[in-house]
């Protein structure tokens, strides 16, 4: 196997060989563009290694790795659109640098693009593949509309959020891997176990993320630290902080997310000293660590090498290491 820079590069290479340049370019140039935005690529990345888990060649996974990764960038062009965002990763979304049409319609493409990617396989394998993404791409879907309707709602439980982000973040990470599973042509229980370490590991990714966000380093979380409290976001961190507040603290809390403003810092700072002195803190951090550990408890039912077991497990301690 291989470490994770070199699956990288893999990638990266392969991406560089494709021939989107198609015409017409007002709907191909955007794809190449947000494909180019660069990004860790952590889900292809994911499908190449799984593939090597299983004893298959990473080049031949590449293709199913590129459907990967052009899905999840489509799903970001359609939801920049949704969130009328101006950058991503640092630079002009695709709607914005062009206009909204061309962004729905060049995500339109990519997901259509994305399917072709499985037409490279056999077909048990392409029907397999294609199986597990059409299942995958409506859960996203789902996920980001229950995001959506989240945002007015002052129901939201601590499950019903959990399940939000299990669908529109921690079921493609599964995908993803359970995809090289496919690809090396391994048992239905190994890929199965695989899928489950994927969503585990998602579902503590997104908690970090939903962590970072409010206590991150701006200078290596990469977005605004404190975006979820000034776009009002009912994340983990403000479930559990009503959750195990007061309740005058948790009116405070209620209250504090309806608000609007052109300065946000004293907002933010209010809802960082709430989230730690009710203990809400402490307990995404716990919940982090339960789901890793999960997910390392299903690496341990694998049955394949303790060398791999490790590759595995150093990259969710890796992907569970960013910088707070």
């Amino acid at each position: 196997m291989h470490d994770i820079s070199q699956y990288q590069d893999f990638f990266i290479n392969y991406l560089k060989s494709q021939n989107i340049h198609k015409e017409p370019k007002n709907l191909y140039e955007p794809i190449e563009y947000i494909l180019g935005l660069g990004g860790k690529r952590i889900r292809p990345v994911l499908t190449l290694m799984a593939a090597e888990v299983f004893d298959t060649d990473y080049s031949i996974a590449l293709p199913a790795a590129m459907a990967v990764e052009v899905f999840h960038n489509f799903s970001l062009v359609h939801d920049d659109i949704m969130d009328d965002a101006p950058l991503r990763r640092g630079q002009i979304t695709v709607h914005e640098k062009w206009d909204l049409n061309t962004g729905i319609l060049s995500g339109d493409a990519m997901l259509i693009l994305a399917y072709q990617y499985f037409e490279q396989y056999e077909p048990v394998v392409f029907r397999n593949l294609a199986k597990l993404f059409s299942k995958t791409a409506l859960e996203v879907c789902e996920g980001q509309q229950w995001d959506v309707d989240f945002e007015t709602r002052k129901d939201v439980t601590i499950p019903q959020y959990l399940k939000m982000i299990e669908y529109k973040t921690a079921v493609l990470v599964a995908a993803a891997m359970k995809m090289g599973a496919i690809v090396a042509k391994t048992s239905e229980k190994e890929a199965d176990l695989i899928y489950d370490f994927g969503l585990n590991l998602g579902l503590a990714f997104q908690l970090q993320d939903d962590y970072l966000d409010a206590f991150g380093d701006p200078e290596t979380f990469g977005k605004q630290v404190g975006g979820d409290i000034i776009e009002n976001k009912k994340t983990y961190l403000y479930l559990k902080a009503l959750e195990f507040s007061t309740e005058e603290k948790a009116s405070e809390l209620e209250k504090l997310f309806t608000l609007q403003l052109e300065d946000n810092s004293e907002k933010i700072e209010t809802a960082k000293t709430i989230f730690n002195e009710s203990g809400a803190s402490r307990a995404t951090q716990e919940a982090i660590e339960m789901y890793t550990f999960k997910a390392f408890e299903t690496l341990e039912k694998m049955d394949i090498n303790s060398e791999k077991k490790g590759i595995l497990r150093t990259f969710g301690e890796n992907l569970m290491g960013r910088k707070v």
